[in-house]
C-alpha cells in the first residue's frame, strides 16, 4: 500500500492546482463581465468571495470591498490560504516532498509555474493575460499528469483530489449565482440576467458544451441541470461523483466482503441521490438547501478519505497479547 504521506501529497497537489485554476477562471470571467456593469459596481465581484467561502477573512482585510481588493485577495493575498499564488506554492511544496514519485515533467511544470509567479514582470501584464496564463499552466499540469503518470495508486489519488475540488467549486459558484445574484422580477430574462448566466457557464468552462447539449435559450433551470446532473460533462457534479466512486473502488481494491464502511456508504448514497433526481424536483424542494447539503457531504467525504488513507494509525508502545503470553 502507498505511504499515507505520499497519498496525501498527491491528493493535495491536485486539489490546490484545481483550486488555483478555478479561482483564476472565476476572476478572469468577472473581469470580462465587469465591462457590462455600471462603473464602480461590485456586481460581479463580491459573490466570488462568497463562492470561495472566505468572506469573513476578506471583510477583515478589506473593509471597503472594492473590485481591485477582490482581485488581489483571490489572486495574490499572502494572508489568504486559498489565493492563487498560495495554492500554487502549496502544490509545489507538496510535489517537492515527493520528487521521487511525481514525474520529472510534472515537477518541471509546477515548479516553472511557481517561479513565474515570483517574477515582478509577470504582474505587469494586463490582468486578463495573467489569469489566462495561470489557467493554462494548471491545465497543462493536468495534461502532463495524465500523459506521464502510471495508472497506479499515485494517479488514483491525484484524480481523487482533482475531482472532489472540482465538484465542490461547481456547486459553490452555482449556489452564489442562483441565490445571491437573482435579479428583480423585471430583470428576469433580461440582458443582464442572460449575461450573468453566460458568465456562470464560462466560469465553469461549460459554455460551449452547454450550447451543444441544450441548443436552446439559456435559462436558470437548464444551466443548473447541466452543471449538476449532466452525466458526460467533466465538470458536472454527477460526472465528478461517478468518477470519485470509481476511484475509491480502485483504491480500495475492488469488491471487499462484508458491509460497506462509512466512506463507501456516503460516497455511494451521494452518487445515487444525484444520479436519480430531476432538476425540477431539486428546484421545487429548494436548490440552495440541496446544494448546501451536498457541500456538507463533500466535506465529510474529505474527512473520511483523510482518516482512512492519510492519517497513519498510532504506534502502540504497549506489548501485544501474544508478547505478554511469551514473556
Amino acid at each position: 500500500m502507498m505511504l499515507s504521506r505520499v497519498a496525501d501529497s498527491l491528493y493535495w497537489i491536485n486539489r490546490y492546482v484545481e483550486r488555483a485554476e478555478n479561482i483564476s477562471r472565476f476572476v478572469e470571467v468577472s473581469e470580462a463581465m465587469a465591462l457590462d456593469c455600471p462603473p464602480g459596481s461590485a456586481e460581479p465581484w463580491l459573490p466570488l468571495i462568497d463562492a470561495s467561502g472566505d468572506r469573513e477573512l476578506f471583510d477583515k482585510l478589506y473593509p471597503c470591498g472594492r473590485p481591485e481588493d477582490v482581485v488581489k485577495f483571490l489572486v495574490r493575498e499572502p494572508a489568504n490560504p486559498s489565493s492563487v499564488v498560495n495554492c500554487i506554492t502549496f502544490a509545489r511544496e507538496n510535489a517537492r516532498q515527493i520528487r521521487d514519485v511525481v514525474t520529472t515533467e510534472m515537477w518541471e511544470q509546477i515548479n516553472g509555474c511557481y517561479w513565474g509567479l515570483q517574477e515582478p514582470d509577470y504582474w505587469e501584464q494586463p490582468p486578463q493575460e495573467q489569469l489566462r496564463a495561470i489557467r493554462r499552466d494548471c491545465q497543462l499540469f493536468y495534461g502532463i499528469t495524465d500523459a506521464t503518470l502510471s495508472r497506479d495508486l499515485s494517479w488514483q489519488f491525484s484524480r481523487l483530489g482533482r475531482l472532489l475540488e472540482r465538484a465542490d467549486k461547481t456547486t459553490r459558484i452555482l449556489d452564489v449565482k442562483y441565490f445571491l445574484l437573482l435579479p428583480s422580477n423585471e430583470d428576469v430574462g433580461g440582458v443582464l440576467d442572460e449575461l450573468q448566466w453566460i458568465a456562470l457557464l464560462r466560469t465553469a468552462g461549460a459554455y460551449q458544451m452547454f450550447r451543444q447539449s441544450q441548443q436552446r435559450a439559456i435559462a436558470p433551470r437548464a444551466v443548473a441541470g447541466f452543471l449538476l446532473l449532466d452525466p458526460i460533462f467533466p465538470r458536472s457534479v454527477r460526472y465528478c461523483l461517478e468518477r470519485i466512486n470509481e476511484t475509491l473502488r480502485i483504491i480500495r481494491g475492488g469488491s471487499v466482503p462484508g458491509a460497506p464502511d462509512e466512506l463507501e456508504c456516503l460516497a455511494g448514497l451521494t452518487l445515487a441521490r444525484w444520479s436519480y433526481t430531476r432538476i425540477d424536483d431539486l428546484i421545487a424542494s429548494g436548490l440552495h438547501e440541496a446544494i448546501d447539503h451536498l457541500q456538507q457531504d463533500f466535506n465529510q467525504l474529505h474527512t473520511l478519505i483523510e482518516k482512512r488513507y492519510f492519517i497513519a494509525p498510532p504506534i502502540s508502545t504497549s506489548p501485544t497479547e501474544s508478547e505478554c503470553a511469551l514473556s
